[in-house]
């Protein structure tokens, strides 16, 4: 884990959200989310992410084919929040790369909650231990709070009701996988980098089911 002392700043951070998700995606690892809802705030630190392409590049990703309503935060600016609805019961939050208008995200697939823990066992009561309070993207964002109406915030502004911030120095040897969200066509690429942490999920390929 890093002291505040030890975060890239603000400009910094942007210009590295320029490039494709792919390239980046891992320095997202230990990076901090922290979200303010009526005055609670709960911090977690990242542990688990998947890369997604844009138009024409990658099957598994919601822009494959075009932009659409539900899809547009995905193309831009970088270092927005694209959030979207799942399985009509869940919501998942990514955090937009790429130079506006082309799309590229990077969905936080799980993390360990460092900060506000009352909050979030509040919001996750069936969680056994704390380690499962935000294992899973879905119970990552019901931890912290966060539904569709955040999507397409800024998450590098430090007025935002979600932020980001990301550790100056990479993260340790990861492991990386085809993405657990993805069937079909992009299942295999090796797009899923997960930290040595007990927050992380054993992988588990994607039953067979086109994403959106």
């Amino acid at each position: 884990m890093n002291p505040d002392h030890e975060w890239m700043d603000q400009a910094s951070t942007r210009r590295l959200l320029t490039r494709p998700a792919a390239e980046i995606a891992r320095r997202l690892l230990g990076s901090s989310l922290t979200s303010t809802v009526d005055g609670i705030r709960v911090e977690v630190r990242v542990t688990e992410v998947e890369a997604y392409g844009g138009v024409g590049e990658d099957p598994g990703s919601h822009a494959f084919r075009r932009q659409t309503a539900r899809n547009a935060a995905m193309f831009g600016p970088p270092g927005r929040s694209y959030v979207y609805f799942t399985y009509g019961m869940h919501w998942c939050l990514n955090v937009v790369t790429c130079p506006a208008g082309t799309a590229g995200a990077i969905l936080i697939r799980a993390g360990e909650v460092v900060g506000g823990l009352d909050a979030a066992r509040g919001r996750r009561p069936r969680a056994r231990q704390d380690v499962d309070l935000a294992r899973g993207p879905a119970r990552l964002t019901r931890a912290l709070g966060i539904t569709g109406a955040m999507d397409g915030v800024d998450l590098l502004d430090r007025g935002s009701p979600v932020q980001l911030r990301l550790p100056a120095l990479p993260a340790p040897a990861v492991a990386i996988t085809g993405r657990t969200g993805v069937a079909g066509p992009g299942a295999l690429t090796p797009w899923r980098f997960a930290a040595d942490h007990p927050t992380v999920s054993p992988y588990r390929p994607a039953s067979p089911r086109a994403r959106g």
